[in-house]
């Protein structure tokens, strides 16, 4: 396929993919995450929020709040979101820099925790950038929802997008989000830098990854999509 035959910059190639339109494939996957971002969290204390939902997000480099602090990270700012709005939760960290949907597969096990009201699916960035099958993102993806579900977890997927000019890839990596969540009967927010990507106001200096201010929007536009989840909407 085109994203294994031809490499370009992975800065063009992440802006192209968020722009929905740019030209060009191939690429890497996100950068290992600096060490001061925050990685998937402990469990909290006994007792600690026990009267409040708890949803985890299982993500890459995007959800694990790559280049910034704890509290400017998209869990802490979903879980601040969903409380302003009158749903109290505690969202948990569940997020690796760099993973695959075959990554997050791998540690589902670990990192979603049994007592998870709802859990956030968002990986599949870097399955685009590697230029992975959309077929065996699927299977990834399929395995993680099915794995959840087995626990009793409900699963709310986040989707990404890839830009037009993948041709076939492009229509096959959409439909992948959208066919799980028909085939499964689970909610679907189809591409979670919605109102976020290339924007530079919203963005951090790489053009890529959002800002804290860019988190603050994906947080209160996600939020009304968990919320319902959460209620079984």
């Amino acid at each position: 396929m085109i994203a294994r035959r031809t490499l370009l910059s992975r800065r063009t190639l992440l802006l192209g993919a968020l722009a929905l339109g740019a030209a060009g494939c191939g690429g890497q996957a996100d950068p290992p995450a600096p060490k001061d971002a925050p990685a998937a969290e402990p469990p909290p204390p006994p007792g600690a929020g026990a009267d409040l939902p708890v949803v985890a997000i299982l993500g890459d480099s995007i959800t694990a709040g790559y280049g910034l602090p704890a509290r400017d990270a998209l869990p802490a700012q979903l879980e601040a979101a969903l409380t302003a709005a009158g749903t109290p939760v505690r969202v948990r960290a569940a997020g690796v820099s760099g993973d695959t949907t075959a990554g997050a597969l791998a540690r589902l096990g670990f990192s979603i925790q049994d007592d998870t009201d709802l859990c956030v699916v968002a990986v599949g960035g870097n399955d685009l950038l590697q230029g992975i099958e959309p077929a065996r993102m699927r299977a990834n993806l399929e395995a993680i929802i099915t794995g959840l579900q087995a626990r009793n977890i409900p699963v709310l997927l986040a989707g990404m997008q890839a830009p037009p000019s993948y041709g076939a890839y492009a229509t096959e990596f959409a439909a992948v989000f959208a066919d799980l969540a028909r085939d499964h009967d689970i909610p679907l927010y189809p591409f979670l830098l919605d109102g976020v990507a290339l924007d530079p106001a919203l963005n951090q200096d790489d053009g890529i990854h959002p800002n804290a201010a860019g988190v603050k929007v994906i947080a209160q536009r996600l939020a009304p999509a968990v919320a319902g989840a959460l209620a079984g909407d």
